[in-house]
């Protein structure tokens, strides 16, 4: 009940303007607060240069196109690669998990009455499609990998 009084506090000004508004608003701060957490909570020229690896691992798959055996080397290195990856961004992704579903519940609760918000979408589907958008760009401006 306290969050949730704290939400409509945050974001009610929002949501009278209209509920599209209010969930790109809200989906806006929260990409932008995730995005910040993963540039200084991850290495970021290691992400980078493992990033860089697996992209030449990908380019040179495509020239071995025709010996198997080396596909399957390769593959299994980028596997590796891309587990490494993933241990470096789960500290973030955990700091900002809890936040992430306070949030998402609130909005269930405030959004869902309005059915279908951008296009065929409810608040969810609008919430993702607003929010991937919107993580490309902050994570270019950003430079977070």
């Amino acid at each position: 009940m306290v969050l949730e009084n704290l939400f409509n506090a945050a974001f009610g000004w929002a949501i009278t303007i209209s509920p599209l508004f209010a969930i790109t608003f809200i989906s806006g701060a929260l990409t932008l607060l995730t995005t910040i957490i993963y540039k200084f909570a991850t290495d970021q020229h290691l992400m980078k240069a493992i990033r860089d690896e697996i992209k030449a691992l990908q380019q040179e798959m495509k020239k071995e196109k025709e010996n198997p055996k080396r596909i399957l080397e390769l593959q299994k290195t980028m596997w590796q690669k891309n587990m490494e990856s993933l241990k470096h961004n789960f500290k973030p992704m955990l700091i900002t998990f809890l936040p992430v579903i306070l949030v998402f519940q609130w909005m269930a609760k405030t959004f869902t009455p309005y059915g279908n918000i951008l296009w065929s979408f409810g608040w969810l589907g609008t919430y993702f499609i607003l929010t991937l958008l919107m993580s490309i760009v902050f994570r270019k401006l950003l430079k977070v990998y």
